[in-house]
């Protein structure tokens, strides 16, 4: 049997930590160090005609879980459209990205297992508040995911 050595954690309506980092608004509602690192539970809201640079996570598997909107995912060379209610599991060392091909703002969760990724979003998002639209992207975010992207395993690769 193994051994446990996270404990139950309750995250309420409004709970978490938010920044606002390449335009989209992210909260981290389970950090690897709530889950014995096992794995990480983020919220990301993603404002109309947007997403993060095309990149690949070497040391984590992503999946998401959109819950309102509409994402197009490119996941290695075929293109996901997801509507609400859709998973989409991203393995590591696979090159993705999305972009919200909708009107409105796409709300989802989305996971890294192992956990660790979810330090990034701390380390260089700006404070944020939940559910409330990030500013737009900016020159400083790129520079700032470049600084880091040794650190946290991952690379921005070209489209």
């Amino acid at each position: 049997m193994l051994e446990q050595t996270a404990q139950p954690v309750h995250v309420p309506p409004g709970g978490g930590d938010t920044v606002f980092f390449v335009g989209d608004t992210y909260t981290t509602l389970l950090s690897g160090a709530q889950t014995a690192g096992t794995f990480a539970m983020l919220e990301a809201l993603v404002p109309a005609q947007t997403g993060p640079p095309p990149h690949i996570h070497h040391a984590e598997d992503e999946t998401f879980i959109l819950l309102e909107g509409l994402l197009d995912f490119h996941v290695a060379d075929a293109v996901h459209r997801a509507e609400p209610n859709s998973v989409i599991f991203v393995p590591r060392g696979t090159p993705h990205h999305f972009s919200n091909v909708g009107d409105g703002i796409a709300r989802m969760l989305f996971m890294y297992s192992p956990a660790g990724m979810e330090g990034m979003f701390a380390e260089i998002g700006s404070p944020g508040r939940r559910g409330t639209q990030a500013p737009p992207l900016s020159a400083s975010d790129v520079e700032a995911l470049a600084r880091v992207a040794g650190k946290y395993r991952f690379s921005i690769v070209a489209d």
